[in-house]
């Protein structure tokens, strides 16, 4: 559970996750679930800063969606390449990262 300090921090949120990201998951890809575990996996891993274990239960009850709705949006955000998941065993949490294709590494 997140500390009031932490639900108030402030996290910049690149503009082209608001003017490409979303009319393309959204407008083009018809997957608005996908937007909304991407924005939430953002917040909790600081704009792709640090990775960050999560269940699927966490992340429904963060977004507002059911959690059939996240498995496909993980799934769908994995294929696009933008997030990775990684788990030790079957039923373990798995431990996100939120990647940033559109910036390019010198």
């Amino acid at each position: 559970m997140a500390t009031t300090s932490q639900a108030l921090a402030a996290v910049p949120l690149d503009a082209y996750v608001l003017d490409v990201l979303m009319p393309d998951l959204v407008g083009h890809d018809r997957r608005p679930s996908a937007f909304l575990v991407y924005l939430y996996l953002w917040r909790r891993t600081r704009g792709g800063r640090d990775d960050v274990p999560v269940a699927l239960r966490e992340i429904a009850e963060g977004t507002g969606l059911a959690k059939r709705s996240v498995q496909t949006a993980l799934a769908r955000l994995t294929r696009r390449r933008l997030i990775t998941a990684r788990r030790d065993s079957r039923t373990a949490v798995s431990e996100y990262a939120v990647l940033r294709p559109w910036v390019r590494r010198a």
